[in-house]
């Protein structure tokens, strides 16, 4: 486990994670009236296969920040993804925009080995860890200043994430067992986000229709992965899915 590996460097961690220094904030960058794109660079994925074997972590990122994206979201999973964490440090220096470490994050430590690196934001999944463990990860973010992108799949885990604190939350459409996509989990979960959090669509997104579909449920931005990171020409790519406006969700909090 991955995990396990770093807690022998906990004390390192922690103080290089708290002498990071300062980022853009993702949440500060998805907070405007068109739909913003967290643009994803990975290599190849569970449900796809290879996606871009030659895929180059530098290069992507400035396409992706001339494209129009507000932040990156890096896959550093090595296994199934085929990221490193050499791949957050080329699209930090590369681009000037948040960089969003996406991993199976479900320990404190690695949260210090996100912020260590520069990020701005990292991932957890809700179903990934039991509740007390959430809390503790969600306290862990705001005590370093790394934000978390808290990724849910429906209205329970909604509910869990909101009572842990979450402010950063996504909708995931794909089901992590069965890796089938269904759309209407963003039609159901993302208007029950109250207004105060930042709502993130995620999976299954790779046309302007798909977009537009979330914006209408007041999604403030989508997450962007296999589209973009298999497209021969990724920032016009991005340039077509960008301005896309959004409604404001009802839902007060």
């Amino acid at each position: 486990m991955r995990a396990a590996s770093l807690r022998e460097r906990s004390a390192e961690l922690g103080r290089a994670a708290i002498g990071a220094p300062p980022v853009r904030s993702l949440r500060a960058e998805l907070q405007r009236g068109t739909v913003g794109i967290i643009a994803e660079i990975k290599r190849a994925s569970p449900s796809r296969g290879q996606i871009n074997s030659n895929l180059r972590a530098a290069d992507q990122a400035v396409a992706y920040e001339r494209g129009g994206a507000l932040a990156i979201s890096v896959l550093t999973e090595p296994t199934r993804f085929g990221g490193s964490n050499a791949d957050i440090e080329a699209a930090r220096s590369a681009a000037d925009i948040p960089v969003l470490k996406k991993d199976f994050h479900v320990e404190p430590v690695q949260l210090l080995e996100a912020r260590a690196l520069g990020c701005s934001a990292a991932l957890v999944i809700v179903r990934a860890v039991a509740p007390p463990a959430l809390a503790e990860l969600i306290h862990t973010g705001k005590q370093i200043g790394l934000e978390l992108l808290v990724e849910v799949r429906d209205e329970n885990e909604l509910d869990l994430a909101l009572s842990a604190g979450a402010e950063i939350i996504g909708v995931n459409n794909r089901n992590l067992e069965s890796l089938v996509v269904d759309l209407a989990g963003m039609d159901r979960v993302l208007p029950l986000i109250p207004r105060s959090c930042i709502a993130v669509a995620e999976s299954g997104i790779g046309t302007r229709a798909d977009i537009e579909r979330a914006g209408s449920h007041g999604a403030d931005a989508v997450l962007i992965g296999s589209v973009l990171s298999g497209s021969a020409t990724p920032e016009q790519t991005l340039r077509s899915l960008t301005a896309v406006k959004r409604e404001t969700r009802a839902r007060q909090g």
